[in-house]
């Protein structure tokens, strides 16, 4: 039986009174797993855990089967993308990224590169040469990711790796994540913004207070949320005749009219859904725009919590 690539066993880790991660179980053996929950919740004390850098105050914590504390070997296989930097700011990203695969044991001519080529994987070639201080922290991040694919791991962790970047940066970047794990690198990935996540990968570990909040493919953590109404919003000229409409039927439990939008909340959205459609082409109603409120993982995020 093959072990799961992360599993962990009543896992707890305090720092005095503070409970960061609190009786953790779970275990994962997904190419790409998205670490999910608000600022505060424990992710980054769990990535630390299992790359090895904290030692559990309770429990165990396993990856690929072997405990990562002081395990050189297995970290070796590592790279790891951490939440904030610490750059030395006069080097270059050129000079920054080949020093780190030197370190990893790359020779001089051979860490250049690899370094080269990790910063056209992350588009900062055309700042290769740049002191990092003048860098935007967009450009920063991109250089984290760099350092940690230099290497050539087949094992990634990044910790909130999209924080701060552009719409077209975070785009590259979760395309390039993906490609590593189409490539048989295994992607362990934090993050509080969920759909950058629902963009990755559908295999999520929700964290909450330390807690495990749930676990699963994404479809599983919907289906959980079944039973909450799921809101609509409709942009219309006639929002009270709609309205009145919509009530009418025995799914839809909550109607709010403010000016020209209608909000809904439906216990069967996909009803729902294909009755406005019908109503919007008739000859009844005018529906200018439809958004789901509730249609990503922002709204599952909030139910499970309630």
């Amino acid at each position: 039986m093959t072990a799961a690539n992360y599993s962990t066993g009543g896992l707890s880790k305090w720092f005095g009174q503070v409970i960061a991660v609190n009786d953790l179980t779970f275990e994962s053996s997904a190419p790409i797993v998205g670490l999910l929950g608000p600022n505060g919740a424990g992710k980054s004390t769990l990535l630390k855990l299992l790359t090895g850098q904290l030692r559990p105050s309770k429990g165990e914590v396993k990856v690929f089967g072997n405990d990562p504390w002081a395990n050189r070997k297995m970290l070796a296989r590592l790279g790891y993308c951490p939440e904030h930097d610490r750059f030395y700011e006069d080097l270059s990203p050129l000079q920054f990224v080949t020093l780190l695969t030197r370190l990893h044991g790359f020779d001089k001519e051979k860490a250049a590169r690899v370094s080269l080529e990790a910063l056209e994987l992350v588009q900062l070639s055309a700042k290769k040469d740049k002191p990092i201080r003048t860098l935007s922290h967009g450009m920063r991040q991109k250089l984290k990711v760099a350092q940690a694919l230099s290497h050539k791991p087949d094992w990634l962790v990044l910790d909130e790796p999209l924080s701060g970047m552009d719409p077209l940066g975070r785009a590259s970047m979760i395309a390039l994540f993906r490609k590593q794990a189409e490539n048989g690198a295994k992607v362990l990935v934090s993050s509080h913004v969920l759909h950058e996540l629902e963009a990755m990968t559908t295999d999520i570990i929700m964290l909450n207070k330390g807690r495990l909040l749930a676990q699963g493919q994404m479809q599983q953590i919907r289906d959980m949320i079944d039973a909450h109404p799921h809101r609509i919003a409709l942009s219309t000229d006639q929002p009270r005749e709609l309205g009145r409409e919509l009530l009418k039927y025995d799914d839809v439990v909550r109607v709010e009219i403010n000016n020209e939008k209608v909000i809904i909340e439906t216990r069967k959205p996909d009803d729902c859904y294909t009755r406005i459609g019908e109503l919007a082409a008739s000859d009844d109603f005018n529906v200018n725009s439809m958004v789901s409120l509730d249609d990503n993982l922002e709204a599952v995020f909030k139910y499970l919590v309630k």
